[in-house]
């Protein structure tokens, strides 16, 4: 029998585990009190492409910071060739404030935005200028137009639209979600070889749902191409 989260059971310990935000300061290290049990690592980082392919991931041991994640990102972005033009996080503008003060920005900052996923920016404060002035994820005055395109809404008005799904990590976490009860249990190693195997037949099944997507696209185009070259004055059987 699986534990629900938040559930709390007769025969086990009652444990008050206060959860940290991702987009939160860095907590201070505290000391342990006794070591009569294990370490557990802070959080699980990936990176996945917009359609929710995942590229990588890795174990924070203490905390989510600039630091971890700048590390995180140059160890799999290694030359500038393979930078993408924009990395969406959580709390980019506190990762680019961090590029800023240790003055790695004339690096990065010539191939690549670091922007704000859309669920999280909403609740960024209105007084932060560089985020809203850098980070906005879909900014309308035209200085990102990559990001936010132009279409017709249900009722035929003109509107604008984000371009790119921003949320693709954050759903990869809620579904990677559903495993917390089984992974929190496990050894290193085992947690390593299940994370890794249940990431890579994710991706299998979002790169299979892309190529079916494409073929029933293709296949819509080539009927419509049909349709067209018909001879309107052709036999007609009755």
């Amino acid at each position: 029998m699986l534990r629900q989260s938040g559930e709390n059971l007769e025969w086990l310990p009652n444990i008050q585990c206060n959860a940290l935000p991702h987009d939160g300061p860095v907590p201070p290290e505290r000391e342990n009190k006794h070591y009569f049990s294990p370490n557990r690592f802070y959080c699980v980082e990936t990176i996945c492409a917009p359609c929710g392919t995942v590229i990588a991931w890795t174990k924070f041991d203490r905390a989510e910071s600039p630091t971890n994640i700048m590390k995180f990102l140059n160890r799999i972005y290694t030359t500038g060739e393979s930078r993408p033009d924009y990395i969406c996080i959580d709390k980019a503008c506190t990762v680019l404030r961090h590029i800023v003060a240790n003055h790695a920005y004339e690096d990065w900052f010539e191939t690549t935005r670091f922007i704000v996923d859309s669920y999280h920016y909403i609740n960024h404060k209105a007084t932060d200028n560089m985020c809203h002035t850098w980070c906005n994820p879909a900014p309308t005055d035209g200085s990102a137009p990559n990001l936010v395109v132009s279409t017709i809404d249900k009722d035929g008005n003109p509107c604008f639209k984000r371009a790119f799904n921003t949320q693709a990590c954050e759903q990869l976490n809620s579904w990677l979600g559903g495993y917390e009860s089984i992974l929190k249990r496990m050894t290193p190693g085992n947690f390593n070889w299940f994370l890794h195997t249940m990431l890579y037949y994710h991706t299998k099944h979002v790169l299979r749902k892309q190529k079916l997507q494409k073929e029933k696209e293709e296949g819509e185009i080539q009927a419509e191409t049909s349709n067209e070259n018909e001879d309107p004055d052709s036999d007609q059987y009755y």
